[in-house]
């Protein structure tokens, strides 16, 4: 399980994320010096850790490095999720206090990602469902009590 990353850590990874491509600390360097003082050595120090814990590949170029991600924004937050909520003693009732933090835009989320996970599952398609119920209203089929009822709402 990844640790969080660090406050710097997670602003050179925002970059490297968001750029999606192979940087170098110059550009990684010049970018967050718009928001902050930042020697060059630092950047080069961070890369260099995230490139040790794993987050990060690097291939050398003349006598630097660029530097690739290895996983994404999205797999680094599910993993952190995970996680916290396998450190519950409880995990139901995580989850449902989970979800009633969530606003009405992130629960719509979850439910599209429910029924894109549930389609993986089922390659066959909606006529494999359990009940014609589920087959007549795609929306039941991401969650038996209807498109309105999401865990804490």
């Amino acid at each position: 399980m990844p640790r969080p990353l660090g406050e710097l850590e997670d602003a050179v990874m925002t970059r490297v994320w968001k750029w999606n491509r192979p940087v170098t600390v110059r550009e990684v360097l010049e970018d967050l010096q718009q928001e902050r003082s930042i020697a060059y050595t630092t950047v080069m120090t961070v890369l260099d850790n995230l490139h040790q814990k794993g987050w990060v590949r690097r291939e050398a170029e003349g006598r630097a490095y660029r530097y690739e991600a290895v996983s994404t924004r999205a797999a680094y937050s599910a993993a952190l999720m995970n996680e916290a909520w396998s450190q519950s003693d409880n995990p139901a009732a995580a989850l449902v206090a989970f979800f009633g933090m969530m606003s009405p835009q992130q629960r719509e989320a979850l439910t599209d990602a429910v029924r894109m996970v549930e389609s993986h599952e089922n390659p066959v398609g909606p006529a494999s469902s359990a009940s014609p119920a589920n087959q007549a209203n795609p929306e039941n089929r991401a969650n038996p009590d209807g498109p309105d009822r999401v865990a804490g709402r």
